[in-house]
């Protein structure tokens, strides 16, 4: 490998990425450095401008640079309707799947105990305000099917129960130990259309 601390700092920093192992971080460190040195300026640039301007949104969580996303401002959303998500890429994938017009909560991570992660550090009590203090009829839960998005679905439908709303579930098309955003979206738009 070539000697460079500022170029085993790139592939480190590639790393972190999701699925991106050393071999494929040298291969984009590389192409990068040699093939498309603007793209590797376009590409910190729009690192540094999202990390700097992206943040959560103070209704539903999901990433926005205003303080309220688009989605929740938009007056043709269906706003009995409230589909709990694990993640923003989950949200954008039912979105992509254009089956579902109601509003999100997105709870930035799931239930996982053995990690130390309870409802307090995935904003749940956020959650109960939200449905509280709004038109909310419906609660759909999209979390993923892993035993943690399993146990964080069973604790939010037990609460939003006992508080008198209706809760669903994604349809079991999609499949189990599967994360929303790899799923193919012929099949998340046939679970939320076929929820219970």
């Amino acid at each position: 490998m070539a000697d460079s601390s500022a170029l085993d700092t790139l592939i480190q920093a590639l790393r972190r990425l999701p699925g991106v192992g050393v071999k494929s971080a040298s291969r984009m460190a590389f192409h990068l450095l040699q093939h498309d040195r603007d793209g590797a300026q376009v590409l910190s640039r729009a690192l540094l401008d999202a990390t700097t301007h992206v943040h959560h949104c103070s209704l539903c969580h999901t990433f926005t640079e205003a303080e309220i996303c688009r989605t929740c401002l938009d007056p043709q959303r269906d706003h009995s309707k409230l589909c709990v998500v694990e993640t923003p890429a989950d949200q954008s994938a039912v979105e992509r799947t254009a089956s579902y017009r109601g509003l999100y909560f997105v709870l930035m991570g799931r239930l996982s105990p053995l990690d130390g992660i309870g409802p307090r550090e995935i904003g749940l009590q956020k959650l109960f305000d939200r449905v509280a203090d709004s038109e909310v009829r419906e609660v759909i839960l999209a979390t993923n099917f892993t035993a943690e998005g399993e146990a964080t679905a069973h604790v939010i439908g037990d609460a939003l129960r006992a508080r008198g709303l209706q809760v669903t579930r994604l349809a079991r098309g999609v499949p189990a130990g599967s994360e929303l955003e790899y799923v193919d979206l012929g099949t998340i738009a046939h679970a939320m259309v076929d929820r219970r």
